[in-house]
C-alpha cells in the first residue's frame, strides 16, 4: 500500500482529480501522462524547473507548456500545468501526482466504456497470480532488469486474456518506485474503488463463499462503513474455517486460526 498522505497532500489531489474529471474520458490521455512521468524521472533538471519554488506559478505553468506543446494532447498539457502549479515536497512527489492521474485516466476510460468492475477484477486475480509465483515477484519487482523486459512479461502473460485497461495498468505497475508489484495494483484498486465511492474489503475463507453468503457479508460491511464496499475475496486453507476481513487499516479477526493465535498470545 502507498504511504499515508498529509491533508494538504489530498487536497491537491483532489483539486487535481476535479480538472481531470471534468474531461472526457480519454485511454490516450492516461499514456500521454505516463509518458510526461517518463520524461520528468529520466531528467532530473526538468523535475526541478517544473517544481522550482523560486519560480512563480505562471513561470513554471509556461515551462510546461514551452516543453510539451505539440508533443502531447491539450489536455494533457493542461493538467501538466495545473501539477506544476502546485507546491509538492519535491520532484519525486510532483512525478507520483503525474502517475496517479494517469491511472485515474486509464481508469475512466475503462468505466466509460463499462468495464472498470472486469478492469478490477482482472488486477487483483493477476496480482494473487502474481503474489503466488516467486519467480514472478522476483522479476516483476527487480529493478535492475529494464523496465522494457518486465513489461513484455507482462504482456506475455495477459495479451488476449483482459481487457485493454487492465493490460495497460498491469505493464505500467513494473514501473513502480517502490518494487513492490502487488502494493501498486493495491494502489490501483482503491483508486478505481474511490472512483465509484466505494471501498474495498479483502476477505480470507477457508472455503468459497456462495453467492448469498458473498451478499450477506457485503451488504454487512457497507452498513458498517456507511458506504458501498466491494469484496476481494482469497481462499485461504490456513484460516481454518471464518472469515477474517480487512477494511482500510481495520481487521476483524473471525477465523479459527486467528482465535487460537490470540489463545496463544494470552498464554504466552
Amino acid at each position: 500500500m502507498s504511504a499515508p498522505v498529509s491533508s494538504a497532500e489530498e487536497a491537491r489531489l483532489g483539486s487535481l482529480d476535479r480538472v481531470l474529471d471534468a474531461q472526457e474520458p480519454n485511454s490516450t490521455l492516461a499514456g500521454e501522462l505516463f509518458a510526461v512521468v517518463d520524461a520528468v524521472e529520466a531528467q532530473p533538471g526538468l523535475r526541478r524547473g517544473l517544481t522550482d519554488p523560486g519560480l512563480s506559478v505562471d513561470q513554471r505553468k509556461g515551462l510546461a507548456r514551452q516543453l510539451l506543446t505539440g508533443k502531447v494532447s491539450d489536455q494533457a498539457v493542461r493538467l501538466v500545468e495545473e501539477t506544476a502549479a502546485l507546491r509538492w515536497g519535491g520532484g519525486r512527489s510532483f512525478a507520483a501526482a503525474l502517475e496517479r492521474l494517469g491511472v485515474r485516466a486509464e481508469l475512466r476510460a475503462a468505466q466509460a466504456a463499462g468495464q472498470l468492475d472486469d478492469t478490477e477484477d482482472e488486477l487483483f486475480r493477476f496480482a494473487r497470480t502474481v503474489s503466488g509465483d516467486p519467480g514472478l515477484v522476483e522479476t516483476l519487482g527487480n529493478r535492475s532488469l529494464p523496465a522494457a523486459r518486465r513489461e513484455t512479461l507482462v504482456t506475455r502473460l495477459l495479451d488476449g486474456r483482459v481487457n485493454e485497461a487492465t493490460l495497460v495498468l498491469a505493464r505500467r505497475a513494473v514501473g513502480s518506485r517502490s518494487g513492490n508489484y502487488g502494493n501498486t495494483i493495491e494502489d490501483y484498486l482503491g483508486q478505481a474503488a474511490a472512483l465509484r465511492n466505494r471501498g474495498i474489503a479483502t476477505v480470507h475463507v477457508a472455503q468459497p463463499l456462495s453467492s448469498e453468503q458473498h451478499e450477506r457479508l457485503r451488504a454487512a460491511l457497507s452498513r458498517q462503513v456507511g458506504r458501498e464496499v466491494d469484496l476481494q475475496v482469497i481462499v485461504d486453507p490456513q484460516v481454518l474455517g471464518g472469515v477474517r476481513v480487512q477494511l482500510g487499516d481495520e481487521v476483524i479477526e473471525g477465523t479459527v486460526a486467528g482465535k487460537l493465535d490470540q489463545a496463544r498470545r494470552r498464554l504466552g
